[in-house]
C-alpha cells in the first residue's frame, strides 16, 4: 500500500510529529495505543510497541526502527506481531512552508486462513490508510 498527501507546514516541524510513533493513535483510526519502549531520541535500533483494531481484531505488535534519517526518512519493521509489516515513511519539503508526506507499507497476514482472506483485506487496508493519511493533513494544517 502507498499514500502520498501535500501537508501546509514545513517539513522539520511534519517529519518531528510523523516519525513520532506516539502520535500514531491521534490520526491513525484503529490505534488503541503506541508507546517508544526505548528511551529518546529515535534512532536505528530504536523500539515502540503498538496496539490496535482492524478488522474487529486486536493486533499489537512491536516495531524496530532498521532505517532514519531525522527530517527525512523513517523505516520500521515488526518484529513482534500477527500481522508482520514493514513500513517507510519520508517527508520532502516543497517549500518552506509546505510539504509532502509519502509511505509504503509491505507485508501482511500470517496464517493459512489470513493469507487466502489477504486480497480482501488489501482493500480495506488500502481505504483505511488513504482515510488516516487525509487525517494527518487535517490535524497538522489545523
Amino acid at each position: 500500500m502507498t499514500a502520498e498527501r501535500t501537508i501546509g507546514r514545513p517539513a522539520d516541524e511534519v517529519a518531528e510529529f510523523f516519525f513520532d510513533a506516539s502520535n500514531n493513535p491521534k490520526w491513525q483510526n484503529g490505534m488503541v495505543s503506541c508507546d517508544w519502549v526505548s528511551d529518546p531520541p529515535i534512532d536505528v535500533g530504536s523500539i515502540y510497541e503498538q496496539r490496535a483494531r482492524f478488522m474487529g481484531r486486536d493486533v499489537r505488535s512491536t516495531f524496530v526502527v532498521t532505517d532514519f534519517e531525522p527530517g527525512r526518512m523513517i523505516r520500521i519493521e515488526t518484529i513482534e506481531s500477527t500481522f508482520p509489516i514493514q513500513v517507510e515513511r519520508r517527508v520532502d519539503p516543497i517549500d518552506d512552508s509546505s510539504s509532502r508526506v509519502s509511505a509504503e507499507i509491505t507485508g501482511g497476514p500470517e496464517g493459512r486462513v489470513m493469507k487466502m482472506l489477504s486480497p480482501l483485506m488489501a482493500g480495506r487496508a488500502q481505504k483505511s490508510v488513504d482515510a488516516d493519511y487525509d487525517r494527518l493533513v487535517q490535524l497538522l494544517e489545523s
